[in-house]
């Protein structure tokens, strides 16, 4: 059974940065796309940022392209979103997911497991 677990949200001010990071439990996890997406109140979720099994190709919403950056490190079975100049609107609950296969994937229909969320709000 895959577990998928997020940490490093939390309240920060307009301007400011947070790394969010979620550890994987599989066995395959160098083996899959993994991805962000969030959620805000009344919102769908929606795609924020995605990366490949090796790491090589990355893809972000516009709406953070520039400011945010996804990562992984396959020997600690963990992807990373570094994001920086944070603003109001990034207020949300962020997810991390793991792909059905190992490329890039957009839509949440592409992936097989997902983590509980961390909080993420920024003040202005």
């Amino acid at each position: 059974q895959v577990q998928l677990v997020e940490s490093g949200g939390g309240l920060v001010q307009a301007g400011g940065s947070l790394r969010l990071s979620c550890a994987d439990s599989g066995r395959t996890f160098s083996g899959s796309g993994m991805g962000w997406f969030r959620q805000a109140p009344g919102k769908e979720r929606e795609f924020v940022a995605t990366i490949n099994w090796s790491g090589v190709s990355t893809y972000y919403a516009n709406s953070v392209k520039g400011r945010f950056t996804i990562s992984r490190d396959n020997a600690k079975n963990t992807v990373y979103l570094q994001m920086n100049s944070l603003k109001p609107e990034d207020t949300a609950v962020y997810y991390c997911g793991r792909a059905r296969d190992r490329g890039s994937s957009w839509t949440t229909y592409e992936y097989a497991y997902w983590g509980q969320g961390t909080q993420v709000t920024v003040s202005s």
